[in-house]
């Protein structure tokens, strides 16, 4: 028994013993965990984000825009390359600059007018006269010319008035970019908007074979008001902005537009590609690179069959007046002070143009020219393989103050901000943020796409977001957004952080949801956003070809106060600095709250810890969605056995997975969980729209694969595909199209359900 007392106790002595050794012999780590730990769990700045705030300079806005609107710069000639020096200056800047900047360059097919053989659009008489001395007889009608002769002759160039900006040699002289070279002539006729459904109503009451078509901007693409036509047998296409789309009817530049107002002046035209597809169009799919395969020019799609030229609406008007034949429907009728006519076809009988041909001789020429990319980056600190990028294009068609200066104004100042910050060792992103500087968007959105037919893998597997900022503000008085819902939250988040310009104690986010609002089941009344559903801008590439989760903001009218369906310099000579100053932004402060809100929601999307995605607010749209698809298309799809059913099953499964996600999101500690984890709820939200991704969805649609924002012809708020399937079916003698409606819902609710899987924890 003493033994066995002895061996407790000399147990319990070398126990002590230990202990203390642990305690007093072993030295202990006083040294925090390593910088990584804290780094990898650090979340977004608030702090931070106000220090931006507060240095975004609308000064230094102003400064930005003067230097890029010097000279004009057009895609690929000397004023461009200027710019491509500027931004690579202020990128590479040693106390503001990026990380690296470089260029990219690619080889693009763009087309240009002849300034050697200027195109030309004439009224021409058609009558013969035998006799030269007959036309100075005074019993004979004053129209009798001799054949050919020209009685009108449309301005080639616009008018300049307060400075030398529009007398600069390098101002493009308007034109269809993409429209064939070609020399024709025939009778004028007048075809509203140039849609097919406007063609179809002409051409029950004139035989349009041979003739002239003079249609407005708006209701369809530029390049399709000719592509329309062609089937009908016209011959060119003349197209024109009319002031009431524009103008709210104003006219008289003597004292009502475009130098007393921001409205455009007569002679103002506004030019543009002519191309229904965007990127390079001899390279489709394949990045536009020096010894890239490239298709025959004649083998393009997508481009006007037959001559197309824009021009000022006083030309317009001395031409529509004039015309002969029916009064055109109401809804035709324009801001002229005089009926629109279909045309007889041709001019009236009482006209100084009667028995007269519209002739248009056409010199436009195509050409592979060196286009180049400006490209910037900050690179992440902890995950540098995520990218959030955020673009604009640079080129213009003429000066281009508002498009797209504007936003390379503001990416300027915003990249000056944070560039600082980096330079000063005082801040690093999470992700790195990459700049993009596109070059030719105005071409067809050339380099964003050709950007992303290069890199598509990596682009599709890295990239968290794009930002686009294109025209950073159409005017003053409130912001407008469009992006996939997902990004709602956080564009809503960053509105409310940044003041008003123009209005005491007043937030962006309320302003915002004063001129434009709708009520959310789940967050009541907020600001109205758009969808990114055409291929506008330069999210086109990123939305619909790779399916990355993209948003574009400006600051724009008052819709209350204009019916202008855009700017109205837009494109034109007039789109100088001297016209966004006085008539845009006078003191550059919507563009300073432009730069501040996206400055914002850059540096959340770049630093968040979670991206400031919500799944929820997707759920929505697409219940939106599926609401007026119901409504629309159930009673009669139910008459040819077609049920709706597993798309409303796909959209249940989404909202539950997707109520799920944002549920863990809020609920979960993650900055206590380990790295892996919040990696993966990342993934799951950057790869979310990849899974709407369907690349046989739309054959006939290049380049678009998104099968919820997808352009649609049907113009109803539902899923694409199914829309302008149903309208199709819809269509007399086309009973075997209802199998396509069929195909689309079956599209639609396995790529929805795919979405849904994408949130879901595990297979």
């Amino acid at each position: 028994m003493i033994k066995i007392l002895i061996s407790l106790l000399c147990c319990a002595v070398l126990f002590t013993v230990g202990i203390l050794i642990g305690h007093y012999g072993i030295p202990k780590s006083s040294s925090p965990p390593p910088s990584w730990v804290l780094e990898v769990s650090k979340d977004v700045d608030e702090s931070f984000i106000e220090t931006f705030l507060s240095e975004v300079d609308n000064l230094r806005i102003q400064d930005n825009l003067k230097e890029l609107t010097k000279v004009p710069h057009m895609a690929t000639t000397a004023g461009d390359e200027q710019t491509v020096q500027y931004m690579l200056k202020r990128w590479q800047d040693p106390e503001s600059g990026l990380d690296q900047a470089w260029r990219e360059e690619y080889k693009v097919y763009l087309s240009f007018p002849d300034p050697k053989n200027p195109n030309k659009v004439t009224v021409v008489s058609s009558l013969r006269v035998k006799c030269p001395t007959l036309a100075s007889h005074p019993e004979l009608p004053v129209s009798v010319s001799p054949s050919g002769e020209a009685l009108h002759t449309v301005q080639e160039k616009e008018k300049n008035y307060t400075n030398s900006d529009q007398n600069d040699p390098d101002v493009v002289q308007p034109y269809a970019a993409y429209s064939p070279a070609g020399h024709v002539k025939g009778k004028l006729v007048y075809a509203n908007q140039g849609k097919p459904s406007d063609y179809l109503h002409l051409n029950r009451t004139v035989d349009l074979r041979g003739t002239i078509a003079i249609t407005r901007y708006g209701g369809a693409g530029r390049g399709a008001k000719a592509i329309n036509a062609a089937p009908y047998g016209v011959v060119g296409v003349l197209v024109y902005t009319d002031p009431l789309d524009i103008n709210d009817g104003l006219m008289s530049d003597v004292n009502e537009t475009y130098p007393h107002s921001w409205y455009m002046p007569p002679s103002g035209v506004e030019r543009g590609a002519f191309a229904t597809n965007y990127g390079d169009p001899l390279t489709p799919y394949l990045a536009a690179k020096e010894e890239t395969y490239r298709i025959s020019p004649e083998d393009i799609t997508g481009i006007p069959p037959i001559p197309i030229q824009p021009i000022g609406f006083g030309d317009a008007q001395r031409l529509i007046c004039e015309l002969g034949g029916d009064a055109a429907p109401d809804e035709w009728q324009g801001s002229f002070h005089c009926k629109y006519n279909y045309g007889g076809p041709g001019f009236k009988n009482t006209s100084t143009f009667k028995e007269s041909d519209v002739q248009m001789n056409i010199s436009n020429y195509g050409e592979v020219r060196n286009s180049s990319n400006v490209m910037g980056v900050i690179r992440g600190s902890v995950e540098p393989d995520r990218y959030v990028i955020y673009g604009n294009h640079r080129d213009s068609w003429v000066h281009g103050a508002i498009d797209p200066s504007s936003g390379t104004s503001v990416m300027l100042e915003l990249s000056r901000v944070l560039g600082t910050k980096v330079k000063q060792g005082t801040w690093r992103p999470r992700r790195s943020i990459i700049f993009g500087s596109w070059g030719a968007e105005e071409f067809g959105l050339i380099g964003s796409a050709e950007y992303t037919e290069q890199y598509l893998p990596k682009l599709s597997q890295r990239t968290v977001a794009y930002i686009n900022v294109d025209i950073a503000v159409f005017a003053n008085a409130t912001l407008r957004a469009s992006g996939m819902p997902s990004v709602q939250n956080v564009i809503f988040q960053a509105a409310k952080q940044v003041d008003a310009p123009g209005v005491d104690s007043t937030s962006v986010y309320e302003n915002w949801l004063k001129y434009s609002n709708r009520t959310s089941p789940e967050h009541g009344t907020i600001p109205r956003m758009g969808y990114l559903t055409g291929a506008g801008s330069d999210y086109a590439a990123f939305v619909h070809y790779l399916g990355i989760t993209a948003l574009d903001m400006s600051y724009t009218y008052d819709r209350s106060k204009t019916n202008a369906r855009i700017y109205p310099a837009y494109h034109t000579a007039y789109d100088t600095f001297d016209y966004c100053s006085k008539y845009i932004d006078p003191g550059f402060l919507s563009h300073q709250a432009v730069a501040r809100t996206a400055g914002n929601i850059l540096i959340r999307m770049a630093d968040s810890l979670v991206l400031p995605l919500n799944c929820s607010d997707y759920a929505e749209s697409l219940e939106d969605y599926l609401k007026t698809a119901v409504s629309l298309y159930q009673e009669k799809l139910q008459t040819w056995n077609i049920s709706m059913e597993p798309l409303q099953s796909a959209v249940a499964n989404f909202r539950k997975a997707a109520t799920q996600m944002d549920q863990m999101i809020h609920s979960s500690d993650l900055a206590n969980e380990t790295p892996l984890k919040v990696r993966k709820i990342n993934d799951q939200l950057m790869l979310l729209d990849r899974a709407f991704l369907d690349p046989l969805a739309f054959p006939d649609k290049y380049a678009f694969r998104h099968v919820i924002w997808a352009s649609s012809s049907a113009g109803k708020s539902t899923f694409p595909g199914l829309a302008d399937a149903f309208a199709s079916a819809e269509s007399p003698g086309q009973p075997s199209a209802w199998g396509k409606v069929h195909y689309h819902l079956s599209v639609l609710s396995q790529a929805i359900n795919s979405a849904a899987d994408m949130l879901v924890e595990v297979i």
